[in-house]
């Protein structure tokens, strides 16, 4: 439950910084351009998302492996 809980946190915190950061951030805008002129209208928002799924998932696998490690010592 925490692993989800973690997951969605920084999903959002990603997301909502992706928006408000003035400069394209990595993979999302690399998505957005290996997708092409089907998504220029949502470009700026469809990056955000793809930012978010993309660092969100990388810290709640850290999270994981390191609740992981801790619980193994113990």
């Amino acid at each position: 439950m925490r692993g989800v809980l973690i997951l969605v946190v920084f999903f959002s915190m990603f997301t909502v910084a992706s928006l408000l950061i003035p400069s394209p951030m990595f993979p999302g805008n690399f998505f957005c351009t290996l997708i092409g002129e089907a998504a220029v209208d949502y470009a700026e928002y469809l990056s955000a998302v793809f930012n978010g799924v993309f660092y969100g998932a990388i810290l709640w696998l850290v999270f994981t492996l390191i609740s992981k490690r801790l619980e193994q010592q113990k």
